[in-house]
């Protein structure tokens, strides 16, 4: 009788996990992988893959792991994709190629992001290489930003025989892949090993340079024949409530940032984050829940605050999951007025108000109003804000290139308003998810390679 359910990835338990930065989720074992292989259909007509972004051959690379071909997979995923160990954790797959899966009709869809996962991680241990063009280009191609986007187009880039140099303010290459994703998410040893695989192919990374400052886009066009711009979206949002600059109120970006890059959770580091005690995030999509789920991790009694209900969560279904196992607390249909202070500006509490909400509009979208007469406090000591993100354009100094109306890098088909000057991911959609930004860079580079041919 064919598997309905798919083989479910095994993980910490919750308890103890919540307790650590080791990464959740501990990935198939060979017979698993070769399992859960076994339920896909092989469909002439794979919608899977239309549902993929990079369109990665999907029934294709699953039925290598059946021939127990590893490297044939490996291969054939990274013929669509330059950072499969990455999109294999974080990707958002149950809204994109498994939820185009035919095996979802009547049971559960293919588990794509952890076969994926599995043959990075095989690949990675057996340190298979790309396939790379053996004809090398003259040209030489800078990317500012080593974020998903950049570094997805520089791989292209490089696997095609181009020269690349990738500009990074940082120092550590990922982007928000290092930044912003807890470690217990997706470990940094595997960011690195996927920027190591890059560097492999040719590419050079220059880190602790900030484009804009130390060297301008007009040098850089000077000296490149092609350039791409990946600087992503890391300007946080507020609400703009009164108390929003006492001492405890945080971005969720800060929060991560030192958590992710700076190791603030470690006993001897030196940037700690203070150790509060009751904390509420304000927010609901999945950087709202890794920061709580950080904040967990060091002791803090952690809230999720957001003014919709659970079905409108924005958040990764697995991650709330996760969340709630972990003990997180969910205040749902709150939202803060004002945060409370102390005589010395430190946080102690919030006005809250509870909120409803409306019937359907005609598109279909409920909108969400204050609940009258719903005022009341909480008591907490950190308010962090998981609200989203704007764009940081200091990369852009001294340029002339053109933005939109929403202070986005305007392009038409990724060109910027400057010759041969492409721009993609975050910068110029907003935020968005990491396998998009992949996508961007993907495209870019396609045209990139186009423009030399």
């Amino acid at each position: 009788m064919e598997a309905m359910e798919k083989i479910k990835m095994r993980t910490q338990e919750a308890n103890v996990r919540n307790k650590n930065f080791e990464e959740v989720e501990l990935g198939y074992s060979e017979e698993e992988a070769k399992q859960e292989a076994e339920r896909c259909l092989h469909c002439k007509i794979p919608k899977c893959v239309e549902g993929c972004p990079v369109n990665i051959m999907i029934p294709d690379f699953i039925a290598a792991i059946k021939e127990n071909d590893i490297k044939k997979a490996y291969d054939i995923i990274n013929e669509s994709s330059s950072l499969p160990a990455i999109c294999g954790r974080v990707c958002p797959q149950e809204k994109q190629c498994e939820s185009k899966c035919v095996r979802g009709i009547k049971g559960e869809s293919i588990s794509i992001g952890s076969l994926e996962r599995y043959v990075a991680d095989t690949a990675m241990k057996n340190n298979f290489a790309a396939v790379v063009s053996k004809k090398k280009k003259k040209e030489k191609i800078a990317i500012i930003g080593s974020g998903p986007a950049g570094l997805t187009c520089a791989g292209e880039l490089a696997k095609a025989g181009f020269n690349v140099t990738i500009y990074e303010v940082l120092h550590k290459a990922g982007g928000v892949l290092t930044y912003g994703i807890p470690e217990f998410r997706l470990p940094k040893k595997v960011v690195e090993q996927q920027v190591d695989s890059l560097k492999q192919l040719g590419v050079e990374i220059k880190l602790n340079i900030p484009v804009g400052n130390a060297i301008t886009l007009d040098e850089i066009q000077e000296e490149y024949e092609a350039v791409f711009i990946a600087t992503g979206a890391g300007l946080p949002k507020f609400m703009g409530i009164e108390g929003e600059d006492a001492d405890g109120v945080f971005s969720a970006n800060e929060i991560l940032t030192r958590i992710n890059l700076m190791k603030s959770y470690k006993e001897d580091s030196k940037t700690p984050i203070k150790h509060a005690k009751i904390a509420y995030v304000i927010g609901g999509g999945n950087v709202a829940m890794d920061a709580v789920r950080s904040l967990k991790r060091l002791g803090v009694e952690a809230h999720i605050m957001y003014r919709r209900s659970e079905e409108e969560l924005p958040a990764r279904k697995m991650e709330v999951e996760h969340a709630k196992e972990e003990g997180i607390e969910f205040n749902l249909l709150q939202n803060p007025t004002k945060i409370i202070t102390d005589d010395e500006n430190n946080v102690v509490g919030m006005e809250v108000v509870d909120m409803e909400l409306t019937e359907p509009g005609e598109d279909g979208r409920r909108n969400v109003i204050e609940k009258e007469g719903s005022e009341h406090t909480v008591e907490c000591d950190m308010v962090v804000m998981a609200l989203g993100t704007g764009p940081n354009h200091e990369a852009l100094k001294g340029s002339n290139i053109k933005l939109t109306d929403r202070n986005l890098i305007y392009v038409e088909d990724l060109k910027t308003s400057l010759d041969n000057v492409y721009a993609g991911g975050d910068a110029v959609t907003g935020a968005a998810t990491v396998i998009l930004a992949m996508e961007a860079g993907k495209k870019a580079a396609k045209q990139i390679i186009e423009l030399f041919n």
